[in-house]
Order: structure tokens, then sequence, then C-alpha cells
């Protein structure tokens, strides 16, 4: 979620879904190995002109596969491998049409409940679900999570560990009471642990020669005057679990240092930035500096040295163009109807379906 985030006006609303959506997109903090991730993300809106009343997403080790809104009749897939398991088994997306359905009343009437409950009335109001998976498939090692947040805020979440929601927010304790005795939690225990476990190795299965693919970056350096930061730019790597940072010795910079969010480029490939304050580096020792670009669990590295003669600058547009063009990039891919999203994926029995229609009761 996004703390303190304002709903002052259409466009901070705008970018507040792309920050939301962002977020939780960018689950893989870096470390030397990563999980494979199956996520899910549905979002409802209201007050918010010429913008989907509801958007649902899931997203493959980071890759958005699947999507729908209130806009769509269909489910429709934004991958060639998912167009693929889509042609060979009509069941399964007639299935994922009847759960986009679902969501989307259920999340209309929710959205309407909570802003009595929070005794607002009109204006601009996001009500979000996020939730899924993650598979080690060489420890075999699995874990789910299921969060729901509004207006920004944490709303309340499930504890899969002890089986219980916890619930930050007074509005949501009778959430919590109710879903810890009425079976809920038996319900996402099952569907976190079993079906997310499953569909996510369906989907590595289809997915697995482009999920696996990896695409090196363009890395340049960039700054508006002499005086300003020195950003390191990488842009057109794939996979998008990937870092970037300064170096100064060989040692990793954490003061004087801003690193960016990793953002979609309109290829399908990503680009992510990460400032250095040079103002109190001396000529002399420009030479310590380097920018690193990492893959996540691979071990060839991309170096830059920080060198005033690889420096490209625009005397105070290229960094903006920059931040603008990956900025217009991002809000494509939640704003136009092809990029949107999907619904929740577990299949279940009636008997569970109907459980877990009583999760979204509010």
């Amino acid at each position: 979620m996004v703390p303190g985030f304002s709903f002052g006006n259409h466009l901070a609303v705008a970018i507040g879904v792309v920050l939301l959506l962002l977020a939780a997109l960018a689950w893989n903090c870096f470390s030397p190995t990563e999980p494979h991730s199956l996520w899910y993300i549905l979002s409802a809106t209201t007050g918010i002109s010429d913008f989907p009343e509801f958007l649902a997403s899931a997203v493959v080790d980071g890759v958005v596969v699947a999507y729908c809104d209130n806009s769509l009749k269909d489910t429709k897939p934004k991958t060639h491998w998912m167009s693929k398991l889509f042609e060979e088994d009509p069941q399964h997306v007639q299935w994922l049409n009847n759960k986009c359905l679902l969501n989307r009343l259920d999340f209309k009437a929710t959205i309407i409940t909570l802003k009595q409950r929070f005794n607002q009335s009109e204006g601009v109001h996001i009500f979000q679900r996020t939730n899924g998976c993650f598979w080690d498939d060489e420890t075999g090692e699995f874990d789910g999570f299921n969060e729901y947040g509004y207006d920004g805020d944490d709303l309340i979440r499930f504890d899969l560990k002890t089986l219980t929601w916890i619930s930050p927010r007074h509005q949501t304790v009778i959430n919590k009471h109710n879903w810890d005795s009425d079976g809920s939690s038996l319900f996402w225990k099952y569907a976190l642990t079993e079906d997310c476990i499953h569909f996510l190795k369906l989907y590595l299965n289809y997915g697995k020669s482009s999920l696996q693919t990896t695409v090196h970056p363009s890395v340049s350096l960039l700054q508006k005057t002499p005086s300003s930061v020195v950003t390191c730019h990488a842009t057109g790597f794939y996979p998008e679990r990937a870092t970037v940072f300064w170096r100064k010795d060989g040692q990793e910079l954490y003061e004087g240092v801003e690193k960016g969010e990793i953002l979609p480029n309109n290829d399908g490939t990503f680009q992510m930035s990460v400032d250095l304050n040079i103002s109190s580096v001396t000529a002399e020792d420009w030479r310590r500096y380097d920018c690193i670009f990492l893959f996540a669990g691979l071990k060839d590295i991309i170096t830059t040295r920080l060198d005033r003669t690889m420096i490209r600058t625009n005397q105070g547009s290229l960094p903006q163009l920059v931040l603008i063009a990956a900025f217009s990039n991002l809000v494509a891919m939640v704003l136009l109807p092809s990029l949107n999203t999907q619904s929740y994926l577990f299949q279940s029995s009636d008997a569970i379906a109907e459980t877990f229609r009583s999760t979204l009761i509010w």
C-alpha cells in the first residue's frame, strides 16, 4: 500500500492506482535466489471518470499474463503462451470469466460498504486486494499471502501461519471476527497453498521458455547540469527481477543515493534508475565509483564506471524526459484496456466457491 497517499484530484488518484499496482508488481526485493510467484491484483474505484471501476490481473514472476475489467466480457491473455493455454483449455477460460464477473460484483458491493463504514459519501476511493503465492522450485518451499487495502492504507490481511485475520483498522474488526470463525481461513489456506501453487506450476510449464529468457539492458549515465546528481539508467532488460546500485571502492553505497522503482517499457522490457549525489565527490575520487546492474540469481554483472566523458547531459531536460516516458508507459499499463487486468484464479468446488464468496461480503 501507499501510506499517506492523497486523493486530492483525479490525476493523483490515477497515479495512486499506478503506484499501488506497481508496488505489488515490484515484489521482488533483490536476493541471491528468487522463488517463482503468482500474484492476483484486484482493484475497485469510485469517483474517477473515464477509468475502469474494476481492474484485475494475474501476474507470474512479475509479468502480467491475463486480465479483465468491467468493460470486458471475457478474460484476455497477455502473453503468447497464455494464449496457447486459453486455446487448449476453453473450460479454464470460462471459469476465469465467471470469476471475473463474481469479483466485479463483490468488489462493487464492498466499496459501497466501506464508504459507509468510514462515513464517506462521494469522492474518489480505491479498494484493493493482492493475494498469491511463492514457490521455490529448488527446495520445494512455498508461502502465500492475502491482503486488502482501502484508499492507500492497509485494511485487513490473512496470516497463513496462524490461520487468523489481522485488522489494523477498527472498521474491519467485525470482518476479522466473522472470517476467523466462518471457515474463510480454511478456504484461504487451501487456496494459497494448494490451488495457487498448482496454477503457478501450470503457468510456469506453459511459459518457461519466455519467463526464463534474459535480455541485458543498455546502461547510461545521465546528468541535467554539471552540479546535479548523476543518474545511472538501465533500460531494456528482462525479466524485471534485477537491481541497480552505486558502489564506492567495490562496496555498495546507501548514503547519497536514491533508487527508483522498476518501470515497464512498451516492448515488455523494463527500466530502472538510481541517482548518485556527487556534491561532495572530488574529481580525483570519481574513479572510485561505479554503477552495477545485476539480475537476481545470476552472477554476471554490468559495470559502468563514473566517468565524466561518458555522461549524457541535456541541461535540464533529458532525465525529466526519461521519467516522463517511464511514467507514461506505466500509466498505459494500468489505463489501457489491453493491459489492464484479470481475476482471482483459484479453482474450487461449488461448496468452496460459496465460502469464497462469503469472504468478500463485508
